[in-house]
């Protein structure tokens, strides 16, 4: 576990680079992880980050990109493209949580 500062924020993550509180989050933090991934953060983008958070709240764990494309109402194509290699992951970063189940 590390201690970085993000948006003016210090904050712990772990090895890979996600929040070890996802209460820690906010949108600023959002935006600064977002860029590590050379992200813009669009509408679109805060539409999945939103419905990431949202089905975390609900679940107690973020969602697989099978839960993300076929709930979220964005498909498998565009998801790629907005989160390049490796959506489910890159999201679960953004969005403040921890790398879901079956990520690498």
């Amino acid at each position: 576990m590390t201690t970085k500062t993000l948006a003016e924020l210090n904050v712990a993550l772990d090895a890979e680079g996600f929040l070890v509180n996802p209460d820690d989050w906010t949108p600023e933090i959002a935006e600064a992880l977002a860029r590590e991934e050379g992200i813009d953060l669009t509408d679109r983008h805060w539409e999945v980050i939103n419905f990431v958070r949202k089905y975390y709240e609900e679940h107690g764990e973020p969602p697989t990109l099978r839960a993300i494309t076929k709930r979220s109402g964005v498909p498998t194509k565009e998801l790629y493209q907005l989160f390049p290699k490796g959506p489910a992951k890159k999201v679960a970063r953004i969005a403040g949580l921890g790398k879901p189940k079956g990520c690498i």
